[in-house]
């Protein structure tokens, strides 16, 4: 439908910055929105429809058309090389992506071995410093490589850093920031390009005022 606009959206912390600023951009989105645990939802009124999903498949619906626009972590987007529009920073959820590992250890010169789930982003940081590392794929949990001697150093997202602190790891440099981007998908923006614009706007008034 061309009067209504497919939206991806992540759970967890991104999806309850996100659905603020929604509100805040002057979007009716119904109370009940945020507790719900439908995978789609509708809201008729708005002309909006919702995917939530996991974070790393966003940019992969959006790509291939199923979602208009979606919002995604730029950790994501570097991540997945996905071939989407980036519209906007929304400037929600920020946080880095950082080099860790335990005091005073030192790199195996051999054969560096390096434990994320971003492996693109691993890969192409070390080879930008000249190293060539060893990259370990996991999906969860990437603070417990190195203290299981799985890998020299990991390579993830931290907030706060209390993860890495409580687990006795150390940041040894940091990569990049990261925040929550609009994304859109090359042909929606052809074909509703007056819906997509009106929530550029919208939002980007939003973003211009707030202190997150």
């Amino acid at each position: 439908m061309s009067n209504r606009l497919t939206i991806a959206m992540p759970k967890g912390r991104i999806f309850e910055e996100a659905v603020e600023l929604l509100r805040k951009a002057g979007y009716k989105l119904p109370p009940e929105f945020d507790e719900s645990r439908k995978l789609i939802i509708e809201v008729e009124e708005e002309g909006l429809r919702f995917i939530l999903a996991k974070p790393m498949d966003v940019a992969t619906y959006v790509e291939h058309g199923v979602a208009d626009v979606g919002i995604a972590g730029k950790d994501v987007l570097l991540e997945e090389e996905r071939d989407v529009y980036e519209l906007l920073d929304l400037k929600i959820s920020a946080c880095y992506l950082a080099v860790a590992g335990l005091p005073d250890s030192k790199m195996n010169d051999v054969a560096p071995r390096i434990a994320t789930k971003y492996p693109n982003v691993a890969e192409a940081y070390f080879r930008s410093q000249g190293e060539q590392v060893e990259i370990i794929k996991l999906n969860g949990s990437i603070e417990l490589a190195p203290l299981i001697g799985l890998s020299d150093r990991i390579v993830d997202i931290v907030s706060s850093g209390r993860t890495l602190k409580e687990n006795g790891l150390v940041e040894y440099e940091r990569i990049g920031e990261v925040t929550s981007r609009l994304i859109v998908n090359p042909v929606s923006y052809r074909i509703k390009d007056a819906l997509i614009d009106e929530l550029v706007t919208r939002l980007h008034e939003v973003v211009s005022v707030e202190v997150f």
